[in-house]
């Protein structure tokens, strides 16, 4: 799906689009891009249904914080694929 700006750089989304994810959203900025991720009313709620009591008794800050140690990782490990792939 493409979409451009209006003039106020906002961005339309489709009512299917709206109505399958909701109207709320993070906007994450990568180096290649961004992207928009569908945000909970209640975030962990919504991620307490999505995986039942597996973090049952586990620490958020700490949840938190390997998430996104893991993400940093995974963002960088993407840059370093793309930097090779322009090498060759």
């Amino acid at each position: 799906m493409s979409k451009s700006t209006d003039e106020r750089g906002r961005i339309y989304l489709p009512k299917d689009v709206r109505e399958r994810f909701g109207d709320q959203y993070r906007i994450v900025e990568l180096p290649s891009h961004v992207a928009l991720f569908p945000v909970d009313e209640d975030p962990l709620e919504g991620l307490r249904e999505a995986v039942g009591d597996a973090f049952e008794g586990d620490n958020t800050d700490q949840l938190k914080a390997d998430a996104r140690k893991r993400i940093t990782e995974d963002v960088q490990a993407e840059v370093e694929s793309r930097s090779e792939d322009h090498e060759d």
